[in-house]
């Protein structure tokens, strides 16, 4: 059996709300070169609405065909039209809701982005899913690749598995990792190489929940509400909240946010309302106190009293951004933006957050890391402890997430008066991250591991003469969409 050129191979990361592809492995292993919505829509006359308030649900559409779904920038463009047009996402639940928008989708992706010919398909396909479909789905799936997109060869992994891949060096085979999506945290163990299915778990809380947190904060920032809400030019309440979550989503989207330690957070909420940022800016001491970490530097050999006042100005941790042809001075509590990750209490009540999934799941997410490795035997437990992984498009922008989930899993490893009279616990937690080898991931943050290591994945699976990982197009004519289940890195 022929190996497949590099040049033609296509991989397609699918994740609960985005889909990220690229065609082509090279000797450095590059960025996406497509990224989408993982959503379709679908004008209102051709659905049938069935859901709660109208809203389409997957038996709405089975009338609907692939070509009905707007996809992409066609989606987009429709949108900002003001088209009347019902939004599903087909992958919001970590499965497939709905298989011909799921079809529509990676039609989109293989014939629009990537420019593909149906006819003329030569490329095989590498796809990165969420973990834990059934046999059927898989079947199903691999039909669709072969049956409406004539693809070369076909394969599956499993997306806690390639982001773990694109982490790991060595003969690290064990870890946990930790991907915060949109709405959802997923939370997936691994021992020696094998997903612990009975361990994976999820938290109904993701960035979404953080935004609107960061949005009732700023309500407390005078200065901001002062330059969004002017007294002589006050807008309705539903037009202010949406630009305040705009505002959270571009405050972290810009690198303005650090992930607090446990401690840190508590120290923060102690300083909370001793800074008046609206009477500084008045002043004109916003850039003073901006530059006071530069001037700290510079007056390193500066008397006493001229150093405590530097710290003091650095203490108070302001930032201007431009937001809408603002200037807007932001303040410590920016910094607070993941707390709902690790307490998620304080959502109650908040502006904007919408009750999803299981509620018996909304848990703090440093206990859902520690029951799932809890679902582990006990002598594995050690070695997933030394590959916390925290991935997802929030590692692209605020740093230091697993230190502050790692920190806060203290109390699920030994401390050290039990370390001389206990041989198989963990004694230590180690995060990983995407190593700086990759150099087109370099400093690029982990947001991207999933697409990384679905590139690893199709390099060695697809250059495998023994066949063994992936399904050719002979395989599938012999035997039929149940060949995927034994020839797919995927286990299944």
């Amino acid at each position: 059996m022929s190996n497949f050129r590099d040049s033609t191979v296509v991989l397609i990361e699918t994740g609960r709300t985005h889909i990220r592809a690229g065609q082509g492995l090279h000797d450095l292993l590059r960025l996406p070169t497509v990224e989408v919505a993982a959503r379709v829509g679908l004008r209102r006359n051709l659905a049938i609405p069935t859901g709660e308030n109208g809203a389409s649900t997957s038996n709405a559409a089975n009338l609907a065909k692939v070509n009905d779904y707007l996809v992409g920038t066609h989606l987009d463009e429709a949108l900002a039209a003001g088209q009347d047009l019902v939004v599903s996402w087909p992958f919001a639940e970590g499965d497939v809701a709905d298989y011909i928008q799921a079809e529509a989708i990676w039609r989109y992706i293989l014939f629009h982005e990537l420019k593909l010919r149906r006819a003329q398909m030569e490329s095989p396909v590498m796809l990165s899913f969420p973990a834990g479909i059934s046999r059927s789905a898989s079947e199903r799936i691999c039909q669709i690749f072969f049956e409406r997109f004539n693809v070369a060869g076909f394969a599956i992994v499993e997306r806690p598995m390639s982001q773990f891949y694109a982490a790991i060096s060595g003969m690290q085979l064990s870890g946990v990792v930790v991907d915060i999506d949109q709405d959802y945290t997923d939370v997936t163990p691994i021992y020696d190489g094998f997903i612990l299915h009975p361990g994976r778990t999820h938290v109904p809380v993701g960035v979404s929940d953080c935004q609107a947190y960061l949005a009732h904060l700023f309500r407390s920032n005078t200065s901001v509400m002062a330059a969004l809400s002017p007294a002589d030019n006050t807008p309705p309440p539903e037009a202010l909240q949406e630009t305040l979550l705009e505002l959270a989503k571009h405050t972290w989207q810009s690198g303005l946010i650090k992930a607090l330690g446990e401690g840190e957070a508590a120290r923060d909420l102690e300083d909370e309302g001793v800074t008046d940022i609206a009477a500084i800016v008045v002043a004109g001491k916003e850039r003073a106190v901006i530059e006071s970490g530069m001037k700290r530097r510079q007056n390193a050999k500066a008397q006493p009293a001229e150093q405590a006042r530097a710290r003091e100005m650095e203490a108070l941790d302001l930032v201007t951004t431009s937001f809408r042809g603002m200037e807007l001075t932001l303040g410590k509590e920016r910094h607070r933006f993941c707390e709902p990750l690790f307490d998620p209490t304080l959502l109650d009540g908040i502006p904007g957050v919408q009750a999803r999934g299981d509620q018996d799941l909304r848990r703090p997410l440093q206990v859902a890391v520690g029951e799932a490795v809890a679902k582990a035997d006990v002598d594995q437990r050690a070695y997933i402890w030394q590959g916390l992984f925290v991935t997802g498009e929030i590692t692209n922008h605020i740093k230091g997430l697993g230190t502050a989930l790692s920190g806060r899993l203290a109390p699920y490893i030994l401390s050290s008066p039990d370390v001389q009279n206990n041989e198989v616990q963990a004694r230590t937690i180690k995060t990983l991250r995407v190593p700086d080898y990759f150099a087109e991931y370099r400093d690029k943050g982990d947001g991207l591991a999933a697409f990384l290591g679905t590139s690893i994945t199709a390099k060695l699976a697809f250059n495998d003469s023994g066949g063994k990982n992936y399904v050719s197009k002979a395989d599938y004519a012999s035997k039929g969409p149940r060949t995927i289940l034994g020839m797919s890195p995927a286990l299944l």
